[in-house]
C-alpha cells in the first residue's frame, strides 16, 4: 500500500468528474466560446433556415476556410464567437437580412498538450477550452503507483512535442504538489494549460530494504515517508529481526555512512534499510 498516494490518484479523477457535473451551463459555454481557433481545427457551422450552408468546415494550414457565398475568410487566431460574428457580418452583406448561425468545434487539432512520466495513459491530448492541470491528468488516467509526490508543468510556448525539464530554463517549469491538487490552494487545481505545455509526473524515488523483512527489495517513497512506513511496504519485520539494531546506510557527501535511526524518522531517496537478525 502506498501511503496517501492511491487516495490522491483516485481524487484527481473524482475531482474532475464532480467538477464537470457541478459546472453550470454558462461556465461551459464561456470556456468553449473563448477557445482560439487554430489551423487544422474542424468547425461545425449551422445556419438556421439554410441547411445547404450548414456542415463541417476544416481550417486549412494557412488559417483560413472557404464558405459558400462568402469565399475564403480568416479563422485561425479568432475566438469562436468572434469568428461567428465575422461570418454573420459577411453573410449579411448582400445575402441575408438577419442571418442566424452558430459555430462550434467539431475536432480540436491545432492545440495540444503532452502528458509524460508516471501516469497510466501518457500521450498527446487536444487542448480544449480552459483545460486545467487536474483535468489533463484525469484524461491521462491519473498518476500511476510509481509516481512521486509532485507534478511538473513545463511551459511549451507552442512546441509541437513533449519537453522534459531543463535546468537551464527554470522559469518555464512549475512544480505542483499532488497533495495541493487533492485539497490545497485553488490556484494549483485551476492552473490553466497553454498550447505546447508538457505535464511531467516524475517517478518516485526509491529506498532499499534488506535483512529480516518479509519482502526485501526496493520501494517508492514520498518526501514524508518514514522508516516505519517503508518497513510496512516491505511486509513488516520478521520475528527473527532485531529492531533495536536497525540501521540505515546513506550516502553523505559521496561517502556511505551507517546511521542509527528512529522508526518515526524520514528516509532519504537511495537509503538502504537493514534489519539484522536477532541474537538468540
Amino acid at each position: 500500500m502506498r501511503f496517501g498516494h492511491a487516495t490522491i490518484s483516485t481524487f484527481i479523477v473524482a475531482a474532475l468528474v464532480s467538477g464537470l457535473m457541478a459546472a453550470t451551463g454558462t461556465r461551459a459555454v464561456a470556456q468553449v466560446s473563448s477557445y482560439v481557433i487554430g489551423a487544422q481545427d474542424v468547425l461545425t457551422i449551422s445556419v438556421f433556415d439554410e441547411p445547404s450552408l450548414s456542415g463541417k468546415y476544416a481550417v486549412e494550414l494557412d488559417g483560413s476556410l472557404a464558405f459558400p457565398l462568402v469565399g475564403r475568410l480568416k479563422a485561425a487566431g479568432m475566438s469562436l464567437r468572434d469568428f461567428e460574428s465575422e461570418l454573420r457580418t459577411r453573410l449579411a452583406a448582400g445575402y441575408f437580412r438577419n442571418p442566424r448561425l452558430t459555430v462550434a468545434i467539431e475536432q480540436y487539432r491545432s492545440q495540444r498538450v503532452f502528458v509524460v512520466g508516471a501516469v497510466k495513459t501518457p500521450g498527446t491530448f487536444s487542448l480544449t477550452g480552459d483545460m486545467t492541470l487536474i483535468e489533463v491528468l484525469a484524461k491521462a488516467g491519473s498518476t500511476s503507483d510509481a509516481a512521486g509526490d509532485e507534478v511538473m508543468l513545463i511551459r511549451g510556448h507552442g512546441r509541437t512535442s513533449a519537453t522534459l525539464p531543463d535546468a537551464g530554463a527554470a522559469d518555464d517549469v512549475i512544480r505542483v504538489s499532488l497533495k495541493d491538487l487533492q485539497g490545497g490552494p485553488a490556484a494549483a487545481r485551476n492552473m490553466a494549460l497553454s498550447d505546447g505545455d508538457t505535464v511531467y509526473v516524475p517517478r518516485a524515488q526509491v529506498v532499499y530494504v534488506f535483512g529480516q523483512v518479509k519482502n526485501p527489495g526496493s520501494y517508492p517513497v514520498q518526501s514524508d515517508t518514514t522508516v516505519l512506513q517503508v518497513l510496512s511496504l516491505a511486509g513488516g519485520v520478521l520475528p527473527t529481526g532485531a529492531m533495536n539494531r536497525l540501521q540505515v546506510v546513506r550516502v553523505v557527501a559521496g561517502a556511505k555512512k551507517e546511521l542509527k535511526v528512529k522508526l518515526t524518522e524520514g528516509v532519504n531517496p537511495g537509503d538502504t534499510i537493514i534489519v539484522p537478525e536477532r541474537f538468540f
